[in-house]
């Protein structure tokens, strides 16, 4: 077994997609239901002991030292490249952390603090068994092996979440396979996940950590952030949506 020792939420988006509700607030920081989903996180992490917790910060960066003052233990990490650069970009300023690391968007909701917790078998992310379709990127698994992923999703396999572990070596291989996409070959418009299932899948053995379809929410867009917490509609209703 394997212990996680330290978090890195990715928070440096500009969240376009809830557009106008992020205008003047970073995706991470919104409030659904009266809570920032940060928040949800931060506190899950807590109560799993994780404690040592890394925020990439960009957009609206100022924001979150709010967070930085309410709860020890945070750092906050600039990424730069936020506006012109994918997400790479965020694991690649935080690269030092890897090792023995979960790695969360922040722009979810946990609803299950379980699903966070330390103890971990082989690296890979959380994941949800699906019978329907769906365009999520989608893993097959055998003998608990990840073998592939459908970037274009499909039916019948594990969906990717956006929680995952690493051990401390897979955190060293990400770490140098960052630097190799990044700063080598300028590969700065992919997600980091892209790494571990395309770039580099033969370098890794991934597992998942099965969890259910209502353990965390994710939002992408403001239709799903109204259909969460109603008090948002009046941006549809003044025509702002």
């Amino acid at each position: 077994m394997h212990k996680v020792e330290r978090a890195i939420i990715l928070a440096a988006g500009i969240g376009k997609r809830m557009n106008p509700v992020t205008l003047g607030t970073p995706k991470p920081l919104v409030k659904v239901n009266g809570v920032r989903m940060i928040d949800t996180i931060i506190k899950a992490l807590y109560q799993n002991d994780i404690t040592e917790i890394y925020i990439v910060v960009g957009y609206l960066k100022e924001q979150f030292c709010e967070i930085w003052k309410e709860y020890q233990g945070i750092t906050l990490i600039e990424n730069p490249y936020y506006a012109t650069c994918n997400n790479i970009s965020s694991l690649y300023v935080a690269r030092k952390y890897l090792e023995n690391a979960i790695i969360l968007d922040g722009d979810q909701i946990i609803c299950n603090e379980r699903i966070l917790i330390s103890e971990f078998c082989r690296s890979g992310y959380n994941s949800v068994w699906t019978f329907e379709e769906t365009d999520e990127w989608l893993q097959t698994v055998k003998d608990g092996i990840v073998t592939a992923c459908s970037r274009v999703g499909g039916g019948c396999g594990w969906q990717l979440y956006s929680i995952s572990r690493w051990t401390a070596e897979d955190g060293r291989k990400l770490k140098k396979h960052l630097e190799l996409e990044f700063e080598q070959k300028h590969n700065t418009q992919i997600y980091w996940d892209d790494i571990v299932m395309f770039c580099h899948s033969q370098e890794y053995q991934l597992g998942i950590f099965e969890m259910q379809p209502d353990d965390v929410i994710e939002i992408d867009s403001l239709e799903e952030l109204i259909s969460i917490d109603n008090n948002y509609v009046k941006y549809r209703e003044k025509g702002l949506a």
